[in-house]
Formats: C-alpha cells, structure tokens, sequence
C-alpha cells in the first residue's frame, strides 16, 4: 500500500517562515521524483517544485513564482520530501500536496509541471498566510 502523509502546514502571517513534509511509505523512494504542488479555492492545481534522483543525486526546478523563496529537498533515508518555505505572502495560501513520479529516467523541466504525470498523491497540508 502506498501512502503520501503531508505535514507541516498551519496559519502564518506575511514574511514568515514554514517547512512541509511528506513522508512516503509503501514504494521504492529513490525511484521517484517527489514534487509539491498547491492549490487555492476556486483555482487549477498549480506546480511549485520538483525534485528528481539519479545516481545520488537529485535535479531541482521551481515555478518562478517561488523562485528564490521555496526550497525543495529530500531525504531517502527516510522517504521523506521537504519544502522550505521563506517571506511567505497571502498568494501562497493554499492546500498543499505532495506527488511521487516513477523515474526510469530524468526528463525535462516541463515534464513535472503537469499533474497527470504523476503517480501517487498525499491528501494535502493546509498552509495559510494572513496579511
């Protein structure tokens, strides 16, 4: 059984800091690229990062609009995905999901941006930033 399990999420206010986490359980982790992805009320699920793995080593590519702002990283040891989140801003309120996409290869940035892509989803971690 495969599971994605978001943690971190909670109500911040503008400019602060906060760390997402999801913890995978149920497949080979090392094998996957893990993204994150959000989505606000009434809106399409949008792309926030991505992290791949090939030969102990990953491959980063962000949506520009947290470029500079969220970091993404991973730690196999414990199949767990991290999003780093700095000088969060109202527009970032969101639910907030991780995914995990089987990797035979590294594909292009532009591959990870689409949901369809991916294989596994968690429920989601609520994060909201207050004005």
């Amino acid at each position: 059984q495969v599971e994605l399990v978001e943690s971190g999420g909670r109500l911040v206010q503008t400019g602060e800091s906060l760390t997402l986490s999801c913890e995978v359980t149920g497949l080979p982790f090392s094998n996957y690229a893990m993204a994150w992805f959000r989505q606000a009320p009434g809106t399409e699920r949008e792309f926030v990062g991505v992290i791949t793995w090939s030969g102990g080593a990953g491959t980063i590519y962000y949506a520009d609009s947290v470029k500079g702002r969220f970091t993404i990283s991973r730690d196999n040891a414990k199949s767990t995905v991290f999003l780093q989140m700095n000088n969060l801003k109202p527009e970032d309120t969101a639910l907030y999901h991780c995914a995990a996409e089987y990797e035979p290869k590294i594909y292009g940035e532009n591959y990870y941006r689409y949901s369809q892509v991916y294989d596994y989803w968690g429920q989601g971690t609520q994060v909201t930033v207050s004005s």
